[in-house]
């Protein structure tokens, strides 16, 4: 579980389910997309101060591995804001 700091939450999570849709199953409603990736899922979830994000896997290694997928394009998405790297917890 990370928490990403925005103003622009709705925008991000729009646009990552916008990219991962070309390439995995994403369900969309209203400020959350759900990504189902092979390894496992991403959950995002805009909210009132930023973006609330959870990946589930089978194992940790693939855990770590989305996690890094999912921080990586959102950080990317959102390089205006000079983010910082996510800190991550285990849920």
């Amino acid at each position: 579980i990370a928490h990403f700091p925005s103003v622009h939450a709705t925008q991000y999570v729009a646009t990552m389910a916008k990219h991962f849709g070309h390439k995995i199953a994403v369900e969309t409603s209203g400020d959350t997309a759900l990504m189902r990736f092979e390894a496992g899922t991403g959950l995002l979830q805009a909210q009132a101060d930023g973006i609330a994000i959870t990946v589930e896997a089978t194992n940790q290694e693939d855990a770590l591995m989305l996690a890094d997928v999912v921080e990586r394009h959102l950080l990317r998405f959102a390089h205006r804001e000079d983010p910082t790297a996510l800190i991550w917890v285990a849920a």
